[in-house]
């Protein structure tokens, strides 16, 4: 009963949130399309030419968005859960974490790329700690792997948690990144503890 009232509560907010209906009206796959659109527009990373990873990618919100800027580069998703085909992407439904699929990721690059971004949390349990824990741990991750296959000034975008292990990773970011910023797009919910941080490789890498 308890699970039937919280399923209900979540489908009632869905439909009165405006960026929700934006989403259906525009055809986005996701309201975090939004999300992405806010960070590419104040970070200014996304280009025509770009190499892109979208980690996390299902339903594939934000591999919409970066296949209608990306016209001359690659862009490759990668989830575990299903995505449809989106124009230009090439998909992997495989466990990011997955040393082999790495190695495939970087093969299908054949090289060093512009953009890592990340969307991707861990499976909810109820347990708002753990759930916090456990997605800034797969933001570690991503930023570790993102230190080996991004190019000089090469840039990641991560979903993380303001949670209580939120000062390691930013740590961890400030020691593998040049440039560490953080922001909170206006699409996302106020109560979300959710925020994206914006790295910029080393130059020396």
């Amino acid at each position: 009963m308890k699970k039937n009232k919280s399923s209900k509560s979540w489908i009632i907010k869905q439909h009165r949130d405006p960026f929700f209906k934006k989403s259906k009206t525009l055809g986005y796959r996701s309201r975090s399309a939004f999300k992405l659109i806010e960070l590419n527009e104040k970070f200014k990373f996304i280009k025509n030419n770009s190499n892109l990873l979208d980690i996390g990618s299902s339903p594939g919100g934000w591999s919409q968005i970066a296949s209608s800027i990306i016209k001359n580069g690659k862009i490759v998703a990668v989830d575990k859960k299903p995505m449809k085909e989106v124009k230009n992407v090439i998909f992997f439904q495989k466990d990011f974490t997955d040393n082999e699929l790495q190695k495939e990721i970087k093969k299908t690059f054949g090289g060093k790329i512009d953009i890592v971004v990340s969307d991707m949390a861990s499976e909810t349990t109820g347990n708002k700690s753990l759930d916090c824990i456990r997605t800034n741990l797969l933001c570690s991750e991503v930023i570790n792997f993102s230190i080996s296959i991004l190019k000089q000034r090469g840039i990641l975008v991560s979903k993380v948690f303001m949670g209580e292990d939120f000062l390691e990773i930013r740590e961890l970011a400030k020691k593998k990144f040049k440039n560490v910023e953080f922001y909170k797009p206006k699409s996302s919910r106020s109560e979300s503890k959710e925020t994206y941080i914006h790295c910029e490789t080393l130059n020396t890498l």
